[in-house]
C-alpha cells in the first residue's frame, strides 16, 4: 500500500494561494507550517488558522532565498511537526517591466525568491523524504511560465525554470518513492489580480476560454490531490488549472 504523507510545509502560506492550500490541509487533519517573511503577519496567520481548523498549524518565518534563512525555516518547521514529508513551493513574486527597462535587481529579486528559494528548500525537504521512505513536492508555477507574456521576463524565466526543475527532479527521485509535480495556474482571484482595472480584466478573460478567473480553493484541491495517495502514479507533470487559457 502507498505510503499516506502527514506534514507540509507550504512557502508563501500567509495570503492568497498559499493559505488556501494550507487551509485545505489543515481542515483535512493534517499538521501544517506556513512560511513567510513578515514574523508578525506569520504568526498572526498561522494562530487564525489552528483556531478556525482546530488543527496544528505553525508560521515560520525566514528568507528562504539565502541558504541560511531556508535552514531556519525548515527547521523550525521540522522541529514543530516532525519529518516534513509534503513540500509546496508556492512563495514567488513579481517585478514587471519591458526587458529594455528592467533593473538588475528586479531580475534577480524574482528570480532568486521563485526559483533560488525552491533549490534550498528542495534540497533540504529531500533529506527527510529519503529518510522516511517517500514524499510529496509540489511547486506552483504559472501559466507564464508556459506562454510568456509581454513584460514579464523575469517572472516567465523562473516559472519556467520552475517546471524543468520539476521534471529533472522527478526523474532523479522516483525510484525512491518521492513524486514531483507542478501546479500551472493561469488568472487567479486574489491580491494581485484584485488590482487590475476593468478593462485589463476584461482584456484577460477575452483570453480564457471559461470567461472566468479562478478561484484559490481550486487551485489549493490540485494541491490536495497529487499530495494524495491517489496522486502515487504522477510524477514530473504539470497540471494546468487554468480555464483553458493555455492546452
Amino acid at each position: 500500500m502507498e505510503k499516506s504523507f502527514n506534514n507540509i510545509l507550504i512557502t508563501g502560506g500567509t495570503r492568497g494561494l498559499g493559505y488556501a492550500i494550507a487551509e485545505k490541509f489543515a481542515r483535512a487533519g493534517y499538521k501544517v507550517a506556513i512560511a513567510g517573511r513578515d514574523l508578525d503577519r506569520t504568526l498572526e496567520k498561522a494562530a487564525l488558522l489552528a483556531k478556525d481548523c482546530n488543527a496544528q498549524v505553525v508560521g515560520v518565518c525566514g528568507d528562504i532565498a539565502s541558504p541560511p534563512g531556508a535552514q531556519q525555516v525548515f527547521a523550525k518547521a521540522r522541529e514543530e511537526l516532525g519529518v516534513i514529508d509534503i513540500l509546496v513551493n508556492n512563495a514567488g513574486l513579481t517585478r514587471d517591466n519591458l526587458l529594455l527597462r528592467m533593473k538588475p535587481e528586479d531580475w534577480d529579486l524574482v528570480l532568486s525568491t521563485n526559483l533560488t528559494a525552491l533549490y534550498h528548500l528542495t534540497k533540504l525537504a529531500l533529506k527527510d523524504m529519503l529518510r522516511a521512505g517517500g514524499g510529496r513536492i509540489i511547486n506552483i508555477a504559472s501559466v507564464v511560465g508556459q506562454t510568456g507574456n509581454p513584460g514579464q521576463t523575469n517572472y516567465a524565466a523562473s516559472k519556467g525554470g520552475m517546471i524543468a526543475f520539476t521534471k529533472a527532479l522527478a526523474r532523479e527521485v522516483a525510484a525512491k518513492a518521492i513524486t514531483v509535480n507542478a501546479i500551472a495556474p493561469g488568472y487567479i482571484e486574489t491580491d494581485m489580480t484584485a488590482v487590475l482595472d476593468e478593462k485589463v480584466r476584461e482584456q484577460l478573460l477575452a483570453t480564457i476560454p471559461l470567461k472566468r478567473f479562478g478561484a484559490t480553493h481550486e487551485i489549493a484541491a490540485a494541491t490536495y490531490f497529487l499530495a494524495s495517495q491517489e496522486a502515487a502514479y504522477i510524477t514530473g507533470q504539470v497540471l494546468a488549472v487554468n480555464g483553458g487559457m493555455y492546452m
